[in-house]
């Protein structure tokens, strides 16, 4: 199966849902002010956001009111659109092995796939030649550690862990420390994710990034969000709050496969314009892959490549 088909098949829940009201609207009629109106409501309720949605169909109206249109007409014109919304944002994670190593920090609440993501990264990466290391940043939940030790063991990258309830931001030096003197390029540092607790986890974070920067001023040289897509537009908050506690460079989209909120990566995109380095659609360490903007605008649309 081609990556194309893959992630189709991927967003086939929010493309189902989004290609079925668009055709529910538009049964080859005009396209008048009641239309449009309810294609932006539609365009909402796909959780494409109402900005985002407010932009497509006024685009839309441009160049079509009044005009008889089909619903894979409409389809085809949203689709380019929305990839001219996705195309600054869709860039892939540049690692510089010259850092010796690279250090990628790696936030998100608990359940968000956070460390599976880290898992897929480390195989793709190793994949590709680097020497990977990874940190068992969350300390507070065991089963983190354990699941990035498998990850360790099946990509067969070192993992540096401590004891539960071990502190972060020492682990995450002894990390570094320990990069170096194996001449790693790349290390990928796990953290924890207890929103409820914003107050610990901001102190938390915040000293793990200054304990990195001790050893390396330049570092962490990216600090990537991973966001899990069934929470729809819960994720413009998870943003927001993980921006005012670090200085959040990119961003990991996983779960897209489960849910029918696809479209809220469009609002992202469109609301912070950060990088979406990676999306996931699916359990295999191949189902993580880079982000394309008109690939991906083309499947939410249900259109073939």
């Amino acid at each position: 199966m081609s990556w194309f088909q893959k992630l189709k098949s991927g967003l086939s829940k929010s493309s189902t849902k989004i290609v079925s009201s668009i055709s529910s609207v538009i049964t080859k009629r005009k396209l008048d002010d009641e239309a449009l109106e309810e294609l932006e409501e539609a365009l909402i309720a796909a959780d494409l956001g109402p900005v985002t949605a407010a932009k497509l169909t006024a685009s839309l109206a441009k160049s079509r009111f009044d005009k008889e249109v089909t619903d894979e007409e409409v389809r085809g014109a949203l689709a380019e659109d929305i990839a001219i919304i996705l195309d600054p944002v869709a860039k892939p994670l540049e690692i510089d092995r010259s850092k010796g190593p690279h250090v990628v920090l790696v936030v998100g609440v608990n359940g968000s796939g956070k460390t599976t993501t880290i898992g897929k990264m480390a195989q793709h990466y190793s994949a590709q030649g680097l020497k990977v290391m990874l940190a068992a940043g969350d300390t507070f939940r065991a089963a983190a550690v354990e699941q990035l030790k498998i990850w360790g063991d099946r990509t067969g990258c070192k993992v540096v862990a401590r004891e539960t309830g071990a502190d972060a931001a020492g682990l995450a030096y002894d990390a570094i420390e320990s990069a170096r003197a194996e001449g790693a390029d790349l290390l990928l540092i796990d953290t924890a994710g207890r929103l409820h607790n914003k107050k610990d986890l901001m102190a938390e974070l915040e000293k793990v990034v200054r304990v990195i920067a001790k050893l390396d001023a330049s570092a962490p040289h990216n600090t990537l969000l991973v966001l899990d897509a069934t929470v729809g537009q819960n994720a413009h908050s998870q943003v927001e709050t993980f921006q005012s506690i670090v200085n959040v460079s990119g961003l990991v989209v996983t779960k897209l496969d489960g849910t029918a909120k696809g479209g809220v990566l469009v609002a992202l995109a469109e609301k912070f314009g950060l990088p979406v380095h990676a999306i996931g659609v699916g359990e295999t360490a191949d189902d993580l892959k880079p982000f394309e903007a008109d690939a991906y605008a083309k499947s939410l649309m249900g259109l073939a490549d």
